[in-house]
């Protein structure tokens, strides 16, 4: 027996079956496939995906085998590798001079025949084989070593998407750890900033209710526009907070809300603004979802029509369909609607679509981010319509 050599770029070799993490895994159906149309194929009673590691060689999938590794210098497939670009094909083991009195040849399970097509990354580094092997003393036609060939390409295949998943699948990890960071500073960040920031409003009242008399009026406007300015900036802050709160207690939300109770609550809210008329078509009884989304949602979007509204008499529609596994909600303005420049930058975070609203207060575009950031952690979709001139409407929805 002449035991096979080390290949010259072993360490590099080794290191490249390492990326794949396969060595010791379990059996996987995709491989086992791939063994048994080969055993058929080539009319041989054993087929292997053999790897070599450092001293073994060990079966990701074996057909006709019970052992699952063997030493590596009684391999067929360590000698195979060392040609990558060719099929290692003995016809007979007891005749050859490397394998005549191997241990597997002249003991258990006696073989004689062996084809070994090699496993090389895109890099050239073989990492094993595909190979049948039988008890018997065979030669492959072409065709057959042509289809040994091309089952060792989809084996190879295999591992490139394996190493490719686990690759993505880190960089996802990566991606979540840096979201998380990310959100954690800004929620520490929001939630110091709004202390000091309620200290300045309460400085800036006691300062215009003790000291008006005192102050010059260049002076009160001064101190207006500090409180105005640090309001602004809180309700910024504050808006930032429940953004971030939405993962954390989206799981709370999954209650029901009927109809009567819907409808309630938003004429309550709304039902005393001036010029403004809600007309409501909210088909289910029982809206069996995240009810205190629904509310949520609603509250943004009309919220939005009423203070974006260029209209003396806003008429916002509310409408909720039931369909299979979902809820279809609809909300419809008859106001400014929104120019084309915004569309594709709606939903995201501090994008506003108007420099103020009727009320000369400009947005921070944390509203419709959370809208959209509601919608989706939920399991639903949205998407809006809009007209110059002629409204917007919102669609959205929920699942069931």
């Amino acid at each position: 027996m002449i035991s096979p050599q080390k290949p010259h770029n072993e360490f590099e070799r080794l290191e490249a079956l390492r990326t794949y993490a396969v060595l010791d895994t379990l059996s996987e159906k995709e491989y086992d496939q791939l063994t048994a149309i080969a055993s058929q194929i080539c009319g041989c009673s054993m087929s292997l995906i053999s790897l070599i590691d450092h001293d073994r060689q060990w079966f990701k999938s074996h057909v006709g085998l019970d052992v699952t590794e063997t030493p590596r210098e009684f391999a067929f497939c360590a000698h195979a590798i060392h040609e990558p670009e060719k099929t290692l094909v003995v016809p007979d083991a007891r005749l050859d001079e490397r394998f005549h009195d191997n241990p597997l040849v002249v003991g258990d399970p006696h073989l004689a025949f062996y084809a070994g097509v090699p496993l090389v990354n895109e890099d050239g580094l073989p990492l094993g084989t595909l190979c049948v092997l039988d008890r018997s003393p065979k030669i492959l036609s072409e065709d057959q070593l042509s289809a040994l060939n091309a089952l060792a390409e989809q084996v190879m295949a295999l591992l490139e998407l394996r190493r490719s998943k686990m690759s993505l699948e880190q960089t996802l990890i990566r991606l979540e750890e840096k979201n998380k960071e990310l959100e954690q500073f800004a929620f520490i960040a929001a939630h110091d900033l709004k202390s000091p920031l309620n200290g300045i409003s309460s400085i800036t009242d006691l300062l215009i209710s003790s000291h008006s008399d005192a102050l010059h009026q260049d002076g009160l406007r001064m101190l207006q526009a500090i409180k105005g300015s640090s309001l602004q900036l809180s309700t910024l802050i504050g808006g930032l907070l429940d953004y971030y709160r939405l993962d954390s207690s989206l799981d709370n939300r999954k209650s029901p809300i009927s109809r009567n109770e819907l409808i309630d609550q938003l004429k309550n809210l709304f039902g005393n603004e001036k010029g403004i008329k809600m007309e409501f078509s909210i088909a289910p009884a029982e809206i069996n979802s995240y009810g205190p989304v629904l509310l949520q949602v609603l509250l943004n979007l009309i919220s939005n029509a009423i203070k974006y509204s260029d209209k003396s008499d806003t008429i916002i529609q509310i409408e909720v369909k039931d369909s299979d596994d979902a809820y279809l909600v609809s909300v419809a303005d008859n106001g400014a609607g929104i120019d084309s420049q915004f569309h594709d930058k709606l939903f995201q975070l501090f994008e506003t679509a108007a420099t103020s609203d009727r009320y000369g207060k400009r947005g921070n575009g944390i509203g419709l981010a959370t809208v959209k950031k509601l919608v989706t952690r939920a399991g639903g979709t949205i998407q809006f319509f809009t007209e110059k001139g002629k409204g917007t409407t919102f669609n959205f929805t929920l699942p069931r």
